[in-house]
């Protein structure tokens, strides 16, 4: 079985890419273009660490770009992949601000190139990854997939609607089975160095301040990797069913988590899940949890709100509960355990 993982070399993608590789039943291709947004090292780290407890018949990586969309195409028509998890983008809410054309060119452009080369070359299913960035300020915790997502707050949020959109389209109408997967602040071993776990382990070692904005009191649902990961391989092996379905949304499809369709009475094949914890914790003790971990006191500044913030992030599970029998199984303390023993051994603190 042929899978083609974008973003092979990142947080997710690495853990995706390699949970597949180990089945043995999967041949992986995996593809990144390692950009320095942050340090590239660790994401040959990453990859060494792939290659290391895969074989070449189970896993291999190309350095490519895929927002080349002519090169990516002919790379897609030549591999055939069944299945392709597109996890590669432009992450970061904040630098978001700072950079838009950095998440124009990925997650904008790039998308753009994975669904036209999914059109020509189709896959029994394609599964993205969005964000509950998507859902914006004025949502109501636990988030649900129906609600309104017309208002991200950041530019980041912004791109990855426009990918569920976009998604819609190529869903409708070129029958692509497509599902997106709104992450939920994944955190774990190989994370990224700018995420939150990590930038507080390192403040925290090093006795800096650290700064948490809304004096800490944003809640945020942190979803351990390992459960993301189960997410996404239970989802991709089960493409949307029937395009056939009626307009109107039932129960059904809404447990299905199909978008309703057009005039046409037929339903998109794109399904969008949630993919998170259903457990938000504060900052702060989030904070103090590494505290302990760690046998060290934070130097904690606590700062106003910061613009492009979300207040609090919660994951309704239902719809994926329903659908594929999504349960979390790693609480935030043993998550935090493992984070922790992976933290100290890669940077030697």
């Amino acid at each position: 079985m042929k899978v083609l993982v974008t973003g092979a070399a990142g947080f997710i993608g690495h853990h995706v890419a390699r949970r597949l590789a180990e089945t043995k039943k999967c041949e992986v291709l995996g593809v990144d273009n390692l950009s320095d947004y942050y340090d590239v090292d660790l994401k040959r780290a990453r990859l060494a660490e792939l290659a290391a407890r895969t074989t070449t018949d189970e896993f291999r990586f190309l350095q490519a770009d895929f927002a080349d969309a002519e090169k990516f195409a002919g790379l897609v028509a030549h591999f055939k992949p069944a299945y392709v998890v597109h996890l590669g983008a432009q992450p970061g809410v904040r630098f978001s601000m700072e950079q838009p054309a950095a998440y124009t060119r990925a997650n904008l452009d790039g998308f753009a190139s994975v669904l036209e080369a999914c059109r020509r070359t189709p896959p029994k299913h394609l599964v993205f990854a969005s964000s509950s960035s998507v859902y914006g300020a004025a949502a109501q915790a636990p988030f649900r997939e129906d609600d309104n997502t017309d208002q991200p707050i950041s530019y980041y949020g912004a791109t990855k609607k426009a990918n569920e959109l976009m998604a819609h389209s190529y869903a409708h109408n070129h029958g692509l089975a497509v599902t997106g997967l709104r992450f939920f602040t994944v955190y774990g071993p190989w994370g990224r160095p700018d995420m939150a776990p990590t930038l507080f382990a390192r403040a925290i070692c090093e006795g800096k301040p650290l700064k948490l904005f809304n004096a800490g009191k944003n809640l945020r649902d942190f979803t351990y990797v390992d459960d993301i990961v189960d997410g996404v391989v239970k989802v991709l092996l089960y493409p949307p069913a029937d395009r056939a379905q009626p307009a109107t949304p039932t129960a059904a499809t809404r447990a299905a988590g199909l978008i309703p369709g057009n005039k046409d009475g037929a339903a998109s094949a794109l399904r969008i899940f949630n993919l998170g914890h259903h457990r938000p914790v504060e900052t702060l003790l989030f904070v103090q949890m590494l505290e302990q971990l760690l046998g060290k006191k934070a130097a904690v500044d606590l700062l106003p709100p910061q613009p492009g913030d979300m207040f609090e992030t919660c994951a309704d599970l239902t719809r994926i509960q329903a659908a594929i029998g999504f349960v979390p199984k790693v609480p935030l303390e043993e998550g935090l355990r493992r984070f922790v023993a992976w933290f100290r051994g890669y940077y030697r603190r």
